[in-house]
């Protein structure tokens, strides 16, 4: 079941309710509790970075705070316009680096990659040897309804989304709760715009984490809990990773952090091997 073409997957009830609207609630909660960055102010410049290699474009970020880019690229500008339902959401001007690889028009005319190229398998285990369960998988083309609003009002900046996959895995203890979702584009600045502003701000410009469907025995994550935020890109798709404990707790934050990161990188190689072409499926 999809949380955008057939409805987000809450199980048999009557009335289920909105994670959007949950979201909006959290977010704010969130951002009273975390340190939060201003994205730009006014009339500020942006600088872009990125790495291009064997035919993939891929910007990596260490967290909260960002990450050491590979190499500069064009500069993106921006402008910071007013934002009716919150912060000023800034207009963001990405171009395609003046390096990138002649193969990228190609690699960008395979097919989005599809959620169950994305998410293959229900166990995943990691070359450290954990081990982990995928317990919820939801996909949409409408995805705009898995974002808060900030991020959805910067992809409207440029072309729709193509595609957003979102899966939901515990560590074998199963009492981590860790969100990997791929939000896909038909143009790398789409995907670069998005990137990069996440990379700066990664509680407003993020995607809905999923809740455990009633079948996974999981507990529901208690509103404004602490989290873990990390994020890549690859030729036109961001994969995020959003991990949290599932009773709230706030300590073992370097647990979390590595469980997380270990996810994203999985989830990461999988959709660059796709992209690049490598696993000989269209």
């Amino acid at each position: 079941m999809t949380f955008g073409d057939q409805g987000f997957p809450y199980g048999p009830t009557t009335a289920p309710p909105d994670p959007y609207a949950q979201f909006a609630a959290e977010q704010e909660r969130i951002r009273r509790r975390r340190r939060t960055r201003r994205a730009v102010a006014a009339g500020a410049g942006v600088v872009l970075v990125a790495a291009i290699a064997a035919g993939a474009l891929m910007m990596t970020t260490g967290g909260d705070d960002g990450g050491e880019p590979a190499s500069a690229a064009q500069p993106a500008t921006t402008t910071v316009s007013a934002s009716p339902s919150g912060p000023a959401v800034p207009s963001v001007d990405v171009g395609l680096p003046s390096d990138a690889p002649s193969v990228l028009p190609s690699l960008l005319s395979r097919p989005v990659i599809r959620p169950e190229q994305a998410f293959p398998r229900t166990v995943v285990r990691l070359k450290d040897g954990s081990r982990y369960t995928r317990v919820d998988l939801a996909t949409t083309t409408d995805c705009a309804r898995g974002m808060s609003p900030e991020l959805a009002e910067l992809i409207e900046q440029g072309e729709e989304c193509s595609r957003l996959t979102a899966a939901l895995f515990t560590d074998a203890d199963r009492r981590s709760q860790v969100t990997v979702s791929v939000l896909s584009f038909a143009r790398v600045e789409d995907a670069s715009r998005v990137f990069m502003m996440a990379s700066m701000d990664p509680v407003t410009y993020q995607v809905v984490s999923l809740d455990p469907p009633p079948q996974a025995g999981l507990p529901t994550v208690p509103p404004g809990s602490a989290g873990v935020f990390r994020r890549l890109m690859t030729v036109r798709s961001v994969v995020f990773a959003n991990g949290q404990w599932g009773d709230g707790a706030e300590t073992g934050e370097a647990e979390l952090t590595a469980q997380t990161e270990g996810l994203l990188q999985h989830v990461n190689d999988t959709v660059v091997a796709y992209e690049d072409g490598n696993t000989g499926e269209e």
